[in-house]
């Protein structure tokens, strides 16, 4: 067998908890190139060494990833009971305790066709729609004609959908819950993915006058656009990608595939296009000599974006512009497989998808309840950019700073100059120290009953929030009793006056928000009653299209003594104090 890494086994394990628990149908988001078929595989091995009797399907949309996760079960499990049906391989095995299906090869089976099956596994579980019926869901009832206790599981790197949110949400879901994530940032961090480097381009898709149908952009009218920058960015990627030896190049529809494939060519660079028309004997030997370095680019029209297995990809030239986060993070997960020789791979970003989508590792997830689609980026979205003057941060297209009015210089569309300081990993937008015209801080009663600290922070002309929640068991709660020590209590004190405590003080209000006192707005500013700080300065980091506190600069006046001292509390990512220091600056006789 082969050994399993920790995401995988962790991935696993949650999975069978979840089962074991009376959970339904699970969702396993793992990044691009994680091995999400060693996952399947051993998942597989499993369940059958646990239930010799249980049969499974397992459903993917390409023939390549049937092939792959056929090999890999087999790899991992020599003697698994498992069998094909996929037209495009040539096999149509029916009863074979595991099944490897396209769905296109089984859709339409006849009830019962397939015999019992107590577990179907769907790979690429982004490509389920939640609404329409559909092939997925259309076989799916089917089989619970036969088994009414039938289980789904899902495995995919991008769990939402561009038309209707979160794969797990929704009265329409097929999937409960994400039992486990392993984003593609965590998987760089370990080296299991190679990094991304991403270069601006001075030749970038005008999208501004492409129609919109369904929240993704017209076909038709986007290669008209793209077509317009077609040479020079051939021209920018002969240049920029010179070192570089495999190159994929996303475009914008079948013939701007081939327009890009002829301006490759009279550049002298041997290239091909993969589109859905391809047949299938030279889409394999494309690949193949792709793989062997015999041709340098493969240019495609929306058909390698999964199910495409070449580590050695070392620059990915994004021509087509998207609104779907989905697609761009399966785009890119195309170029992270590490390979030898290879330290990472450049992203040449034409089609402003980058400042369009932000991170990969930490694209937008909005909330479906507030009639808002996750996996859906506004055509003019963007990262951000730090002011010089004042640091504040601003959106990457920002002519001028919102507080303080600096102009950055206006660059035309298509300037000779290009970006070359996009973000790809969230972990590359670094926060920035920002200083506080005042700040303001009291309890809040949520509708839901629940309590926490909010902080109002005057930066410029804006206000930024932060909520902190008390009495909570959690990373949270302790963050709310860390500000609590250190902006209220004696903690930090070298003289430790009494000072109520963050239980007590919340006691208090809660009585009196029960006996309707009074007294009650006092209770709430705590900035009013108990409060005898001033916050310097807060670590902000842009966080999707918002700002997030990360840390504070406090000045502690001490009531007991007359001292004073800047005290800095800084918080990672996961709202863990990771420094906490106070400095003495001045001792009042």
């Amino acid at each position: 067998m082969i050994d399993l890494r920790y995401y995988q086994q962790e991935a696993i394990d949650e999975t069978f908890n979840y089962w074991i628990d009376g959970g339904g149908n699970p969702l396993i988001d793992l990044a691009t190139g994680t091995g999400k078929s060693l996952v399947i595989a051993e998942i597989l091995r499993r369940l059958l060494d646990d239930c010799p009797t249980l049969n499974v399907l397992m459903l993917t949309h390409v023939r390549e990833l049937v092939q792959q996760n056929y090999d890999e079960l087999l790899s991992h499990w020599p003697d698994a009971p498992v069998g094909i049906n996929s037209a495009g391989l040539g096999r149509r095995d029916r009863k074979s305790q595991i099944l490897f299906a396209t769905i296109q090869s089984v859709a339409n089976y006849d009830v019962g066709a397939l015999g019992e099956r107590g577990l179907v596994i769907i790979d690429e579980a982004h490509l389920v729609p939640h609404k329409q019926v559909g092939q997925y869901k259309t076989l799916i009832g089917k089989l619970r004609e036969v088994d009414k206790d039938l289980r789904v599981l899902g495995l995919t790197a991008t769990p939402f959908r561009l038309d209707s949110g979160r794969l797990d949400q929704g009265d329409d879901r097929l999937f409960h819950k994400v039992v486990y994530s392993y984003g593609i940032g965590k998987a760089i961090e370990d080296e299991f993915l190679a990094p991304l480097v991403a270069k601006g381009s001075a030749n970038t898709i005008d999208v501004s006058n492409v129609a919109r149908r369904g929240g993704e952009f017209v076909a038709g009218d986007l290669e008209v656009a793209a077509s317009a920058v077609t040479q020079a960015a051939c021209d920018e990627m002969c240049i920029k990608a010179a070192d570089r030896k495999s190159w994929l190049a996303f475009c914008s529809g079948v013939d701007h595939a081939f327009e890009t494939r002829n301006s490759l060519r009279d550049r002298g660079i041997t290239c091909e296009t993969i589109t859905g028309k391809t047949p299938k004997a030279d889409r394999d030997r494309f690949i193949e000599d792709f793989k062997n370095g015999k041709i340098r680019c493969l240019t495609n029209a929306n058909v390698l974006t999964t199910g495409f297995n070449v580590p050695g990809v070392d620059m990915i030239a994004m021509l087509r512009p998207t609104l779907s986060t989905s697609l761009y993070v399966q785009m890119l997960g195309r170029g992270t497989r590490v390979a030898p020789d290879k330290d990472n791979c450049l992203v040449m970003d034409f089609a402003g998808n980058v400042m369009r989508h932000g991170p990969v590792d930490d694209v937008s997830v909005r909330d479906k309840s507030k009639k808002q689609k996750e996996g859906r980026a506004e055509v003019n979205s963007v990262l951000a950019k730090t002011c010089p003057d004042c640091s504040t941060l601003n959106g990457l297209r920002a002519l001028s700073c919102w507080v303080c009015k600096y102009e950055w210089p206006v660059e035309p569309k298509h300037s000779a100059v290009a970006n070359e300081n996009i973000t790809l990993l969230r972990r590359d937008i670094k926060p920035q120290w920002v200083d506080v015209k005042q700040v303001s801080a009291r309890l809040n009663l949520s509708k839901q009953g629940n309590l926490s600290v909010r902080l109002d922070y005057l930066v410029g002309l804006t206000i930024h929030h932060q909520y902190l929640p008390i009495l909570q068991r959690n990373k949270y709660g302790q963050l709310a009793q860390n500000w609590w020590n250190i902006a209220v209590s004696a903690k930090c004190k070298p003289n430790g006056a009494d000072i109520i405590s963050i239980e007590d003080y919340v006691a208090t209000f809660n009585d009196a928000v029960a006996s309707n006192d009074s007294n009650l707005k006092t209770y709430r500013a705590l900035d009013a009653t108990l409060v005898k700080v001033i916050i310097k300065e807060i670590r902000l980091r842009q966080d999707g299209k918002f700002t997030k506190v990360f840390g504070w600069k406090i000045e502690q006046h001490f009531i007991a003594a007359n001292n004073s001292a800047i005290v800095q509390l800084e918080i990672d990512e996961n709202n863990r104090v990771v420094d906490a220091s106070w400095e003495e600056t001045r001792h009042a006789g």
